[in-house]
Parts: structure tokens; C-alpha cells; sequence
């Protein structure tokens, strides 16, 4: 007897009706790899080139900050000029006189030029000749101090002499005479030291009543060695800030830089081998001793 029996539908797929051949087979995987592979070629090409655009930008971004720092240390280190004026209030040696409270010694209008500079002398002299230090009789002990505004050791100095000088200038038994050098251009990468004191002469030849401020203030913020330093910008803003008159373009025109080029090579060429250097009425302080006492002694000496 024959019976009709109902097979189920999968039984009776195409899968079952016709299988691939093994060829097929192979070609269809190699297909699909083709497919992965271009899609995980297109998705390289893609990081690679947003690595690259990021590159691009970072080098833009790089270059920008370059340029900036080659200009801005372009202008602070050109050339400076071999002559140049004086300051008002500033002798031809570099140096600013104070007296009593703010009063500074006024001083003729003169040139100053590097042809001018004595020859450097071969050998350190055991006794240094300081121009304009010899005893003035009737007249207050003359303390010249050579100082550099990046000088670490001359803040040090400033801080443990600096109110005892002031104390001594205002019972007017001595003045002080600062002679600002550039003798640490190289330790900054601006030529602060130079700029510095350009600053401090644009404030003397301007406000001479705020330049003992300036001074002080430069020694307060004193930049560490190896920077830039403080910017001409923030300079001119320091000035501003204690009251002393206007002086942007005496630092944008470096009015001064002669004068401090001079006084740095005239301290160089009669044997300052470096800053602090203390001259107590001619007689040069050997950085040891209490320099409080040896004022003292030459103030005694004076009667």
C-alpha cells in the first residue's frame, strides 16, 4: 500500500536542491576578503590622513610660536648703536647719584661713545681705579656699586644692605651711586640685564623722583637667569605703576642702550670682573667684611 507522506519545507530548500561547488565556494570567500580588506584599506588611508592634518596643524601651530619668539628676540638683541646721550640725572660712567629720600645728583647733558672706552687692561689689577669714586672733601662718602638687575647675588646685596644705604643716604652721610651693566645679557635670552637698565634710565631722565621705586621694583620682580626676562611691555607697565611719567618710547627706541653699552665696557675695561662691585670712596669692598662697618669707618675718617 503506498502512503504519500508531506517531507517538511527545509527539507526542500535550494541549499538542498543545489550545493556550491568547491571552487565557488573559494571564490566567494576570496570575495568577502577583497571586501574586508578594501574597507580596512580605505579606513587606514583615512586615520592616515587626519594624522596627518593634525601634523600639519601642530607644525602651523609650532612655526606660529617660532616666528613670535625670533621677532620679539630680534628686536630686543639688534644691533645697538656705539653712541648715544646720557640721562638726565645719569653721569657718563653709567651711574645714577642718589641722595637724600629721592633726590638724585643732577647732571650736564653729555655723549657718551665706546671710542671712548679705555683699552681692557691685560691683567686684573690688584687695586681698581673707579672713575668719579676719589673722596670729595666736605662732602658725603661716595658709595659706587656696580649691579646687574638680573643678578641674583645683587639682590641678595640689596637685600641685606639696602636699607641701611637708604638710612645712611637720608642722614646724609653718604650717597649711593648705582652703575647699571649688562654684564648678563647672555644669561637671558632678550639681553635683559641691557634692557633693564635702559628702563631704569628712562625713569631717571623722566621722574628722577621715582627712579630709588623702579630700582627697588626691579629687584622685587627680578626674573630668574636663563628666560626672557620682563618684557619691554611690562616695563613700561611697571613705571606706570609707580607713578613715574610716560616712558614707551625711550624703551621702544632703547634711547639708553649706548649709554648702558658704554658703562658696561668702561667697568669691564678698568678690571669689574663682575657684580656686585662695592667702591667706598675709592677704596674697592671685598664682598666679605660688614660693609656697613667699613661705611662707617670712612664716615669716621671724614670727621
Amino acid at each position: 500500500m503506498h502512503v504519500d507522506v508531506e517531507y517538511p519545507e527545509e527539507l526542500m530548500s535550494p541549499a538542498n536542491e543545489s550545493r556550491l561547488s568547491k571552487a565557488e565556494r573559494t571564490a566567494q570567500a576570496r570575495e568577502k576578503a577583497r571586501a574586508i580588506r578594501e574597507a580596512q584599506l580605505k579606513k587606514e588611508k583615512r586615520n592616515k590622513l587626519l594624522v596627518g592634518w593634525g601634523i600639519v596643524a601642530a607644525v602651523v601651530v609650532i612655526g606660529v610660536i617660532i616666528a613670535l619668539v625670533f621677532v620679539n628676540g630680534s628686536q630686543n638683541n639688534t644691533t645697538v648703536a656705539d653712541q648715544g646721550p646720557t640721562p638726565a640725572n645719569g653721569n657718563v660712567h653709567g651711574g645714577i647719584t642718589l641722595l637724600a629720600n629721592t633726590e638724585v645728583v643732577k647732571t650736564e647733558p653729555a655723549t657718551v661713545n665706546v671710542a671712548d672706552v679705555p683699552a681692557p687692561l691685560e691683567t686684573k689689577p690688584a687695586t681698581v681705579t673707579v672713575p668719579g669714586g676719589e673722596a670729595e672733601a666736605g662732602k658725603p662718602v661716595k658709595v659706587i656699586a656696580y649691579i646687574d638687575f638680573i643678578c641674583p647675588v645683587c639682590k641678595q646685596f640689596e637685600t641685606a644692605y639696602g636699607e641701611s644705604l637708604t638710612n645712611l643716604r637720608n642722614e646724609g652721610k653718604i650717597s649711593v651711586e648705582y652703575r647699571a651693566l649688562g654684564f648678563l645679557d647672555r644669561q637671558s635670552t632678550t639681553n635683559y640685564s641691557s634692557r633693564a637698565a635702559n628702563a631704569a634710565a628712562c625713569v631717571v631722565n623722566s621722574s628722577p623722583e621715582k627712579y630709588a621705586e623702579f630700582f627697588n621694583l626691579l629687584f622685587e620682580r627680578q626674573p630668574a637667569e636663563g628666560g626672557a626676562g620682563i618684557s619691554d611691555n611690562d616695563l613700561k607697565k611697571m613705571a606706570t605703576e609707580i607713578g613715574a611719567a610716560n616712558i614707551d618710547s625711550c624703551i621702544d627706541s632703547k634711547q639708553f642702550r649706548p649709554w648702558v653699552k658704554v658703562a658696561t665696557q668702561e667697568a669691564a675695561a678698568i678690571g669689574v670682573t663682575g657684580t656686585p662691585t662695592v667702591f667706598i670712596d675709592g677704596k674697592q669692598w671685598d664682598g666679605r667684611s660688614d660693609l656697613n662697618a667699613e661705611i662707617q669707618t670712612a664716615i669716621t675718617a671724614k670727621g
